[in-house]
C-alpha cells in the first residue's frame, strides 16, 4: 500500500484548530507515518513512548499481563483516536501496558521533545496540550466509575452504545476482558438482551 502522507497529515492537522499557520507548519515538519500489521506492536510494556500517536486507520488493543499470566484488556483505539498510555508519555517513563494492532494501522506520530517545544512557543499548542489530557482523564474516570457504578450488563450496553463500529471489529474474548466479566457471562447478557 502506498500511503498518501500529505493527505494524513492534512487530516491529522484539523486538530489543531487553534493554531495559526507558523504552528502548523512546525508541526508538520516533525511528523511521520507508520504503518503496523496485524498483531504487531505500537508499544510494548516496558518501552518509553517518544512519539504521541494518532489513528489515521485501524484498530489497537491496549492490554496488561495481571500476576497470572492472563492478558487484561483495558482499552481499544480506533481511528482519529490518539494511542497512548498518556501518564507515562508525559513523565517520559516507562509503560506497564502492551499496544497491539488488532488490523492493519496506519499512525501520525509527533515526538515528545517537538510537543514540549510548541509548548513553550505557543499557547494554542498548549491549548491543544490540555484539550488531549483531558479526553485521556476523561476516558480514564469513565472506565473506573463504570466498575465502581454499574453492573455489568450496564458496562456493555454503554460500551455498544458508545462504540458501534467496534461491535464487529472485536472478539468476544478481548470484550469480556475489558468489560470485566467471563466470556460465558458475556454471552449470556448478550442472548438476555436479544431475548427482550
Amino acid at each position: 500500500m502506498t500511503l498518501d502522507s500529505q493527505h494524513y497529515f492534512n487530516t491529522y492537522l484539523k486538530e489543531f484548530s487553534h493554531a495559526n499557520a507558523a504552528e502548523i507548519d512546525f508541526i508538520r515538519s516533525h511528523l511521520t507515518l507508520k504503518e503496523i500489521k496485524k498483531g504487531d506492536f505500537y508499544l510494548k510494556n516496558g518501552e518509553v513512548q517518544t512519539q504521541m500517536g494518532y489513528v489515521c486507520a485501524g484498530l489497537l488493543r491496549r492490554y496488561y499481563i495481571n500476576e497470572k499470566g492472563n492478558e487484561i484488556t483495558t482499552g481499544f483505539t480506533k481511528e482519529n483516536e490518539y494511542v497512548t498510555d498518556y501518564p507515562a508519555f508525559i513523565r517520559q517513563k516507562p509503560t506497564k501496558y502492551f499496544l497491539q494492532c488488532l488490523e492493519p494501522t496506519i499512525t501520525i506520530n509527533l515526538p515528545y521533545n517537538i510537543i514540549q517545544e510548541s509548548y513553550k512557543k505557543s499557547k494554542n499548542s498548549e491549548k491543544q496540550g490540555r484539550l488531549i489530557a483531558e479526553n485521556v482523564l476523561t476516558i480514564l474516570s469513565d472506565r473506573v466509575e463504570s466498575f465502581l457504578f454499574l453492573t455489568a450488563e450496564e458496562r456493555y450496553l454503554n460500551f455498544i452504545s458508545e462504540n458501534p463500529d467496534l461491535m464487529n471489529r472485536i472478539s468476544l474474548t478481548h470484550l469480556s476482558s475489558f468489560l470485566g466479566i467471563e466470556r460465558q457471562s458475556l454471552s449470556r447478557i448478550r442472548k438476555r438482551i436479544a431475548e427482550k
